[in-house]
């Protein structure tokens, strides 16, 4: 009678175990397909207000917080969130919108999105947060790892180009003076037709 006891304990505890388990691979399956809904609105995506939303934010600065407590994303963040699986557009008549729809509507707005976005994407997928410079002249200003805007200081300014891309000389030298005046240090990231990019950084040198 002990040994059947004891049989039946274990085979109790072990179902235990079994719905305990199968409970937590519920509720992180739940976490990891968490996407947060937006509208796209001229050249910004507003979200929804919610705690995922604000942890884009809080987490890994993309976008801005509103005062009503909504993220705004830039075109170049949006994309980038919905290639992540972690953001779902729709328009402002409430229809999804498509990888193809955003980036035709992108490209209205900014004809040298793609070129912009690869720099973009490169830059997040290493792990650093990029964000628009244009108060600068340049494109992005770019933070080291780990740091976050606001903490400190960015350490590169950036212009993303096509690799076919022609510039003058006088062009080239007003990126200098704009990575010179505000104590950054100056990329130049070109994006070849896979969409790779390698990057140059530039330096002033006195003879």
């Amino acid at each position: 009678m002990a040994k059947t006891k004891t049989k039946k304990t274990k085979k109790s505890s072990g179902k235990a175990a079994k719905s305990e388990s199968s409970s937590e691979d519920k509720t992180s399956a739940k976490k990891a397909k968490v996407v947060v809904k937006a509208i796209l609105g001229g050249e910004r995506v507003i979200t929804e207000i919610s705690d995922d939303a604000r942890e884009l934010y809080n987490q890994s600065r993309f976008g801005s917080l509103t005062e009503t407590g909504k993220v705004e994303l830039s075109l170049l963040e949006a994309y980038y969130l919905m290639e992540k699986g972690k953001l779902e557009v729709k328009s402002e008549a409430g229809r999804k919108v498509s990888f193809e729809q955003f980036v035709k509507k992108a490209r209205k707005t900014e004809p040298n999105f793609w070129i912009r976005y690869c720099v973009f994407k490169d830059f997040r997928n290493r792990g650093y947060v990029i964000k628009t410079a244009l108060k600068f002249g340049a494109d992005f200003r770019v933070y080291d790892r780990g740091v976050k805007p606001g903490e400190d200081h960015a350490r590169w300014i950036v212009f993303p180009v096509h690799e076919a891309s022609v510039f003058t000389w006088h062009e080239f030298s007003s990126k200098n003076r704009v990575a010179h005046s505000t104590k950054k240090r100056l990329l130049i990231g070109v994006v070849d037709e896979e969409n790779d990019v390698t990057y140059y950084e530039i330096k002033w040198t006195r003879p």
